[in-house]
């Protein structure tokens, strides 16, 4: 298989997992804290609606995240971009694409797309009390991924320090645990530093 059709075949199985997942979400809920620790629920689904933006490189207009948005409006506006962007990316792309001052190879962009997907939809099940582990064949699949794109150390900007994991860890502790995050059971929300009751825009929070 060449390196995007494997790139889009794991965006396709990333999509579909963390899809699910915000079948659960509720208005109730956007004031939940999430295993990202400066984000709250609501300001997490504004960063996961901006980031499928930029994946698909759309030009939406103007997209206004400073008011309230009803769960439903933003869990509607990811279900037609998460099915978008599957679309754009099962058609012929260039062998580069340009970012800032730089060339990167288009599956990478892919393989971006589908770790920072799956994670983002671990979290909002996390989130929501919903029980919805990370296939096991995805999570391998998207560790080797996260080990080859992200470095052991000096990431703490975007990632937090890898936590370590047992010798017979799950394959979904192994990919959460290499990105920070505690998949044992009731270990993975933390509570946020502030209480945040409406879903703002995340501003200049770190990648998480």
């Amino acid at each position: 298989m060449a390196p995007l059709d494997h790139a889009v075949e794991l965006l396709d199985r990333s999509l579909s997992y963390t899809r699910v997942a915000l079948n659960h979400v509720t208005d109730a809920d956007l004031a939940r804290p999430t295993p990202c620790e400066r984000w709250n629920l609501g300001q997490l689904l504004a960063h996961m609606e901006d980031a499928l933006d930029a994946f698909a490189e759309g030009h939406h207009g103007a997209i206004d995240l400073g008011d309230l948005t009803p769960a439903l409006v933003r869990v509607q506006n990811l279900q037609r971009k998460a099915c978008a962007l599957l679309a754009v990316w099962s058609r012929p792309a260039p062998p580069t694409v340009r970012i800032g001052e730089y060339d990167v190879a288009t599956e990478v962009v892919a393989l971006t797309a589908a770790l920072d997907i799956t994670v983002h939809g671990w979290d909002v099940a996390q989130a929501v009390g919903a029980d919805l582990p990370v296939p096991a064949r995805l999570a391998r699949d998207l560790l080797a991924v996260a080990e080859w794109l992200i470095p052991a150390t000096g990431r703490e900007d975007r990632f937090a320090p890898a936590l370590d994991v047992p010798d017979d860890a799950s394959e979904e502790q192994r990919l959460l645990g290499f990105l920070g995050r505690d998949a044992r059971p009731g270990m993975s929300v933390t509570k946020p530093k502030v209480k945040l009751t409406r879903n703002r825009h995340p501003g200049g929070a770190t990648g998480s």
